[in-house]
């Protein structure tokens, strides 16, 4: 994908979904992520409100992105509506939404893409036993299934798979509509789905089993943090022996201009 190519549509993503590719997805965090991903030609971007700006669209390129609707700050079936429309207005092109099936049905029904969530959801996790892995068991594997069934009735566009069984994601996958987005869901899923602070190695906390780390950037951004100090630290200490600042750093004003400065205040 170039960075001059189109955004691909939601009719494009299905379409891909149908000959059998692999798309991929990342959620990112800032401007420098988001061009990163455009340049290194990932398909899919996640990005969650209120990061989603102008500037955003503009640094996620190409993308296709989908816009997170924050879950416990939006509480009421009008609160989602309009963030979903503020959300397309800048340029998103789905809408992530982890609320009840009647909001999420409520946006569809306004001809706005809606991702679902179905596995692990973290805003739920504690009905499924915290955060581990659901449908491990034939109950559990059934309750994802009918989940996915219920989206895909609604309406939604898509839905992210999050730490299910692969044999379960696969058959899942092969028998919807919906585009699935995995994660920890095997290679099966419809997209491949990570933390952009995962692959980078800088995360607050541990990485999940499931991600992969590609760079260490919490070691480079511990070097930048001390270069930083270091640098503090001579700018204190050149104020403090008059080395800063230096001839070169101030602004200079002949003799005879400063003379006649003197003499207009001498005359005062």
């Amino acid at each position: 994908m170039s960075a001059s190519a189109p955004r691909p549509t939601i009719a494009d993503l299905r379409a891909r979904k149908a000959r059998g590719e692999t798309l991929t997805m990342l959620y990112v965090e800032t401007e420098d992520e988001a061009r990163a991903a455009a340049g290194a030609g990932v398909d899919m971007l996640s990005i969650a409100a209120p990061r989603w700006s102008p500037d955003m669209r503009t640094a996620a390129g190409p993308c296709f992105v989908q816009v997170g609707l924050l879950f416990g700050e939006l509480c009421t079936a009008e609160d989602y509506l309009r963030a979903a429309h503020a959300a397309m207005r800048i340029g998103g092109d789905c809408v992530y939404c982890a609320a009840s099936l009647d909001i999420q049905k409520l946006l569809c029904d306004n001809a706005i893409p809606v991702v679902g969530h179905v596995g692990l959801i973290p805003s739920q996790a504690t009905w499924t036993g915290g955060f581990r892995a659901v449908g491990k068991t034939a109950a559990s594997a059934r309750a994802v299934w009918d989940h996915v069934a219920r989206l895909e009735h609604i309406g939604c566009f898509g839905a992210e798979i999050e730490v299910v069984p692969d044999r379960v994601a696969e058959v899942i996958a092969r028998n919807t509509g919906l585009l699935l987005l995995g994660m920890g869901a095997g290679p099966h899923a419809d997209a491949q789905y990570l933390f952009a602070e995962d692959v980078l190695g800088y995360g607050r906390s541990r990485a999940p089993r499931h991600a992969k780390t590609y760079r260490d950037f919490a070691a480079e951004f511990a070097r930048l943090q001390q270069q930083r100090m270091a640098a503090f630290s001579e700018f204190v200490a050149d104020v403090s022996s008059g080395a800063y600042p230096a001839p070169d750093h101030v602004v200079t004003i002949d003799d005879a201009t400063f003379d006649a400065f003197l003499a207009g205040l001498d005359q005062r």
